[in-house]
């Protein structure tokens, strides 16, 4: 995936987000900001994972909302209106283990059947480290801090908070997938 492709990516992100849920859009650029900064552990996938990184919350777009499932509403938006790689729109559509909140919603089967998971775990497991480690208005912050404040925000008994309660378990196994791969690599996170 080439520079222009991730500069196309983040300036669909920022038309989409910026100027109608500008907080998504300050998150959608710290997790850019954390893809860039894991280039050296993804290595020949850098771009890939921060086009995705960037566009993971489009769906969020009040343009864009269909199912009000921001993964699915994104990635279909991606696949119809763009000519983007579709491992990004993959990676969009199933970020941060989004078929158990799709599960939730009764969307399992049209995620899954749509959007077929990406067959990287590095990429994957990258993508759910920088959303995870990135708070609504992009700063940094742990994996339980930012479970503890989406659980805050949406609940314990809605369906974002079961679905990141499910989730937490496999959220710390990916951020510990790659802090150790960033160790291997010699990568300070």
């Amino acid at each position: 995936m080439a520079t222009t492709e991730v500069a196309r990516a983040h300036a669909l992100a920022e038309w989409l987000l910026a100027g109608t849920v500008p907080r998504r859009w300050r998150h959608s650029l710290g997790v850019a900001a954390c893809a860039k900064r894991l280039a050296p552990v993804v290595g020949e996938q850098a771009a890939l994972l921060e086009a995705a990184a960037v566009l993971h919350d489009i769906g969020y777009a009040p343009s864009l909302v269909d199912t009000g499932f921001h993964p699915l509403d994104g990635a279909r938006h991606l696949r119809d209106a763009y000519t983007v790689d579709q491992r990004v729109t993959r990676l969009v559509a199933n970020h941060s283990f989004a078929l158990l909140e799709a599960e939730e919603r009764g969307l399992r089967s049209e995620l899954a059947d749509e959007f077929p998971l990406l067959g990287d775990p590095l990429l994957v497991d990258a993508l759910v480290y920088c959303d995870m480690t990135t708070t609504p208005s992009g700063e940094l912050t742990t994996p339980r801090a930012r479970v503890d404040e989406i659980l805050g925000r949406y609940g314990e008994d809605g369906i974002v908070g079961r679905f990141i309660r499910r989730a937490a378990p496999a959220i710390r196994d990916s951020v510990d997938r790659i802090e150790a791969a960033a160790t291997e690599a010699g990568v300070a996170l």
